[in-house]
């Protein structure tokens, strides 16, 4: 009987594991139906999440020495270009400044002038509260 009752509970783990295996399927072709779906419900959502999870996977990921490579050239580039774009941006703005007489020296007089402004206004202001202090004494 040990042989019989040794088949019944091969034959119970292989139905168990045959079970297992169909419902893990069902679900993975259940997830692909609900994922198609809202695919094609919403594309842009759907192109969004799989960047932000292609960006999230790349910071994960090392980098090879072949992608260290290959991109190097690449990142070399935008490098010099976002270097290049910044330069022109200083020199478009420093120049519409400059047309507007805008200077630094101007700048730099201005808040001089608005400190020693400020300055004044506070030792006034000190005074007139040390009178009305001496006043109502």
């Amino acid at each position: 009987m040990t042989d019989q009752n040794s088949q019944d509970n091969e034959s119970g783990v292989r139905q168990r594991a045959i079970e297992a295996y169909d419902g893990a399927r069902d679900s993975v072709a259940d997830a692909g139906r609900k994922a198609n779906d809202a695919i094609e419900d919403a594309p842009l959502i759907a192109l969004a999440g799989g960047l932000a999870l292609g960006a999230i996977l790349a910071a994960i990921l090392p980098r090879t020495q072949a992608e260290t490579r290959a991109l190097r050239p690449v990142g070399d580039k935008l490098a010099g270009t976002a270097k290049a774009a910044a330069e022109a941006a200083k020199e478009a703005g420093t120049s519409r400044l400059a047309e507007l007489g805008l200077t630094r020296e101007k700048g730099a007089e201005t808040l001089r002038s608005i400190f020693e402004g400020a300055s004044d206004a506070a030792k006034v202001s000190a005074q007139a509260a040390v009178g009305a202090a001496r006043t109502s004494e």
